[in-house]
């Protein structure tokens, strides 16, 4: 990975490129997820490139909502494994959830190169390889609807980062709890799942961490108000507004 100097004012933006270039020569990340990346940045510049008020009371929810679950699962592709790969780890960890690998353009190799890097950094168990324990998730064909009956399939709370909107409505369908991380609020995965946190995953996920810590100490009373208290549908509508206030800043002349 070339050397990118702190002081660059795109330093950040840039490594994150540079660890997906390094997981899709390394076989974690397709090449669409490369084109996905460049969409989601093109967002991350709308928000401003930082974490606003309405992504992290929708972090605070999603942490209520995992620590509340009887079998929260995360759901892992190429771009998470590439971006995230020890924060979700820590996560899993820390709150008792399982980890699965499920891919839109799935082949073993892939998957093999995913689990070797989640178990790099600790991971003990990763679902998803097994083809004994393979079930289908019904309302998509594409390869995302092979699900593991131990995993996905059995879960009540299913974390999706970066995920497609096709997978989040079928999970909804199945009767699933489905938290995930969308820089595009307009897109139909935020717009279907029961939390979305609008922010960059790189950000959000030390964050989800770190509030799943704070709130463990919580009773499961309050933990359920946190989680009642939340509105996706005016998250996402306070999400867009930030949007606008943050383009019209940037549209004022000094």
């Amino acid at each position: 990975m070339p050397l990118i100097p702190k002081s660059h004012p795109r330093a950040k933006s840039l490594l994150i490129r540079e660890k997906l270039v390094s997981g899709f020569d390394n076989g974690l990340v397709a090449k669409e997820g490369l084109l996905a990346q460049g969409r989601g940045e093109a967002f991350d510049y709308l928000l401003g490139e930082k974490t606003g008020k309405s992504a992290k009371s929708a972090i605070k929810a999603a942490a209520a909502q995992i620590l509340l679950a009887d079998l929260p699962v995360i759901s892992v592709n190429g771009n998470i494994a590439a971006l995230c790969p020890k924060e979700v780890v820590i996560l899993a960890g820390q709150t008792g959830s399982k980890i699965e690998v499920n891919l839109f353009y799935s082949n073993e190799k892939r998957k093999k190169a995913i689990v070797k890097t989640l178990k790099n950094y600790g991971a003990k168990e990763i679902l998803g390889t097994n083809s004994d324990s393979k079930a289908i998730l019904s309302g998509i064909d594409s390869a995302r609807r092979i699900i593991d009956k131990n995993g996905i399939f059995s879960a009540d709370v299913v974390v999706v980062p970066l995920e497609d909107g096709d997978r989040t409505l079928a999970l909804r369908k199945a009767g699933k709890i489905v938290i995930t991380f969308d820089l595009n609020p307009l897109s139909r995965t935020s717009q279907t799942a029961n939390i979305t946190i609008v922010d960059n995953v790189t950000r959000a996920m030390d964050l989800l961490i770190q509030n799943c810590k704070k709130l463990s100490k919580k009773n499961r009373k309050s933990l359920e108000q946190i989680v009642n208290d939340f509105n996706n549908k005016k998250n996402l509508s306070d999400n867009i507004k930030e949007i606008k206030n943050n383009l019209t800043k940037r549209s004022q002349i000094a």
